[in-house]
């Protein structure tokens, strides 16, 4: 009796989520997109789950960074990780393997990087425009070994700068970059004693508008008062009430056709 009681509030609770996720879905009158890019991963598992949750898809920028865990975000330990949210339908892009920073274009068809990770980390480089193909599709190439899926034809410049040559390169191998929306910036990264966590929320919230993109991080090595444990399910139920539904850069109408 207990056990056929259980199983019928389940049910109940059941078919009421799902009329309850449906017609917000119907009433939405907004789309936001949620990216979000690695880092120390310290909220990588609160951000799947909270998504999860809330039957949201986003997407994900990738690139191999130092973790709280002692390895790197791409490595074999992360493979579960990624493949939960490969099956859950999430979208992927490249956002460099060493997560290289852009510092403009150089001479001779060169393109001047600083690699944040990696052998040559710290190190102010020229590459040309081959070289830097191949770092981008060398987070393809892991996340095929990681989860058997290749990443999407989207990449992201670690800090959202970059060159002209650097667009072209990446264009000419098949990635398009993309970017945020101002109000999409979350300030995840900024000083949690200047930028509190209740005043990132209430910006959000206050500014996001229909096809803005917003982007957080999965953990920041610097910010004190962890944004995603105080702000993202907030964020989530405060843009439904506002009549925003959520889709990944898939769905985008500046995006979508990279993908035919």
């Amino acid at each position: 009796m207990g056990f056929c009681l259980k199983r019928s509030v389940l049910l109940v609770f059941l078919l009421v989520s799902g009329l309850v996720n449906s017609l917000w879905a119907k009433e939405c009158k907004s789309t936001v997109y949620f990216t979000f890019d690695t880092g120390s991963q310290s909220q990588a598992t609160l951000v799947a789950n909270t998504l999860e949750k809330h039957g949201i898809k986003a997407t994900f920028f990738l690139a191999n960074e130092k973790t709280v865990k002692g390895d790197s975000s791409l490595e074999i330990g992360w493979a579960a990780f990624w493949q939960q949210l490969a099956r859950q339908g999430h979208v992927f892009g490249t956002h460099t393997f060493d997560h290289v920073y852009l510092r403009g274009d150089g001479p001779n068809g060169t393109i001047r990087v600083r690699p944040q990770f990696g052998i040559e980390a710290g190190k102010e480089l020229e590459w040309t425009p081959a070289q830097f193909c191949s770092e981008l599709k060398r987070v393809d190439t892991q996340f095929r070994i990681l989860t058997g899926q290749g990443i999407g034809p989207i990449w992201r410049a670690p800090g959202g700068k970059v060159s002209q040559r650097s667009l072209q390169a990446a264009a000419a191998c098949g990635y398009q970059h993309v970017g945020w929306a101002p109000a999409g910036f979350s300030g995840d990264e900024l000083n949690s004693k200047t930028h509190p966590n209740k005043k990132l929320l209430e910006k959000s919230l206050r500014d996001l508008r229909d096809g803005d993109i917003f982007v957080a991080h999965l953990g920041i090595w610097s910010r004190q008062d962890p944004w995603a444990p105080a702000v993202l399910e907030p964020l989530i139920v405060g843009l439904k009430e506002r009549g925003f539904c959520f889709a990944t850069l898939k769905e985008h109408p500046d995006y979508k056709a990279l993908w035919k």
